[in-house]
């Protein structure tokens, strides 16, 4: 695995990394909840920020998942 890969596998399970991305998941679906109750013409938009939120959501816990496999202990 040449470094550079390496590097970007250790930032992406690094633990601060991983509760940064849930924390934005969290604000980003959120937002896009109380956006969609309260206007209902930015109701399109307020859907892809709930769905925005989600998937970065998903992908923190993937990565949790993932540094869990990764950390050889």
């Amino acid at each position: 695995m040449s470094a550079g890969l390496q590097a970007g596998m250790e930032l992406l399970a690094d633990r601060t990394t991983i509760i940064a991305l849930a924390i934005v998941g969290a604000c980003l679906a959120t937002a896009g909840s109380l956006w969609r109750g309260r206007s209902r013409t930015g109701a399109r938009l307020a859907r892809v920020v709930l769905w925005a939120g989600y998937l970065v959501s998903f992908t923190s816990v993937a990565l949790f998942i993932a540094a869990g496999f990764l950390s050889g202990r």
